[in-house]
């Protein structure tokens, strides 16, 4: 059974989840139109401060950036510690707790990287849970597990900061994680231009800024992106409703073929994703009432995330076992399920997981006895064991796929 504590909790993030979902529900903004910039943290969130040099306890950096000037989109970089680089430069900024700066654009355009470089590193993107309408890729408890993700993987983390509901329902969030997906191909396509630029002109006239402009876009370049991520070792990795958006964005990236290029999807981690349907399964039925999210409750979130007229438990976003919907699941990347023995949402989770393996996709499930719902993602809180032992798990499936030898596993 899960701890006294976890108990405790569970019992107060209900009443408050609860009296938070009325409050929307009841609001002005789920009557008004959808509001096309949005919010990705609600003012109540408990939030933690970026902090771009290694001076933390775990040596993980982090930077924040607003990706889209139409949308409150945005991404958290974490960074592990410079051991990941050879450069002299790098090391003196980590000693110094300096904001490490990574790939430096030069003041005519030209991009060029800390003399003795850097080791390219997988990237990791990252959705967090809530509902869809809670919960934020800045909040204490995501960037807690986002930094032990990154160290245990020895990867990139781009935790994504998606819109929320109701202020921007269906399909506002899944969008986003697509658009991160082009942000990131767009990222790697810079630098690799700054790079040539900065190759053939050799800093002369042939690589600096024309008249004032950048025909090329390389100043946007992101510096930690271009010094150090690897595009084509790329996991996506889902927290509850964040799996929902992972799963989605792995459809598109399998549909689109080559859109999302240089950026390839070579597995997904679907963490107790957020699964509903009309027909209930037997966990519903069982645990309907269980800890933190019953199943009351994540019916509220649903009608606050899908329209009005959307409005169905079957829904694409809600449920994939529904047939015909999406591309042949024997197209799908690897896919890692993990599950609670206490969360009501296991089974449909479980029944994904076999219908994928039925069609010879890598799709293993790890089940956590005396866990649930949330507990790895929410361990800055509950302290479990079970946690870092997920952390652990995870890193050794996900290291078969973007090991430098496995990146032939992409989709």
């Amino acid at each position: 059974m899960p701890t006294v504590a976890v108990k405790l909790y569970s019992v107060f993030f209900k009443l408050v989840l609860k009296h938070r979902l009325q409050s929307l529900l009841q609001s002005p903004t789920v009557q008004t139109e959808a509001d096309p910039f949005g919010i990705t943290c609600r003012a109540d969130e408990s939030t933690a401060p970026a902090n771009p040099s290694f001076s933390a306890a775990d040596g993980v950096a982090t930077k924040d950036i607003h990706i889209d000037p139409l949308s409150s989109l945005s991404v958290r970089i974490f960074l592990p510690s410079p051991e990941l680089t050879a450069s002299a430069p790098a090391q003196r900024q980590a000693q110094n707790g300096e904001a490490y700066q990574g790939y430096l654009p030069s003041i005519n355009g030209v991009g060029r990287q800390s003399k003795g470089g850097s080791r390219k590193l997988p990237l990791i993107v990252q959705f967090h849970g809530g509902g869809f309408v809670m919960g934020s890729n800045i909040s204490s408890a995501n960037d807690f597990f986002c930094r032990r993700i990154a160290k245990a993987c020895d990867a990139m983390v781009v935790a994504v900061g998606y819109r929320l509901a109701p202020e921007s329902r269906y399909p506002a969030a899944l969008d986003d994680g697509v658009k991160v997906l082009q942000w990131l191909g767009k990222q790697s396509n810079l630098a690799s231009i700054a790079s040539a630029k900065g190759v053939a002109g050799g800093g002369g006239a042939e690589g600096r800024i024309v008249n004032g402009t950048d025909p090329f876009g390389t100043a946007t370049v992101e510096p930690w992106l271009a010094a150090h991520a690897d595009p084509s070792r790329c996991v996506l990795l889902g927290v509850s409703c964040g799996a929902n958006v992972a799963n989605h964005v792995a459809c598109r990236a399998v549909e689109s073929g080559k859109q999302f290029e240089p950026v390839k999807v070579v597995a997904q981690v679907l963490m107790y994703p957020f699964f509903i349907g009309s027909v209930p399964t037997h966990s519903e039925l069982r645990l309907g009432n269980s800890y933190f999210y019953d199943k009351a409750m994540s019916v509220l979130s649903w009608k606050l995330f899908l329209p009005d007229k959307e409005f169905d438990l079957d829904h694409p976003a809600a449920n994939p076992l529904v047939p015909g919907r999406g591309p042949p699941l024997k197209c799908m990347p690897p896919t890692l399920t993990v599950v609670a023995e206490h969360d009501w949402m296991r089974d449909r989770a479980i029944a994904y997981s076999e219908e994928l393996r039925k069609v010879n996709v890598d799709a293993p499930v790890l089940d956590y006895k005396d866990a649930v719902h949330e507990f790895a993602s929410l361990d800055m809180l509950l302290r479990t064991p079970q946690a870092q032992a997920c952390a652990e798990d995870i890193a050794i499936w996900v290291k078969k796929y973007i090991s430098i030898r496995g990146h032939e596993f992409s989709y």
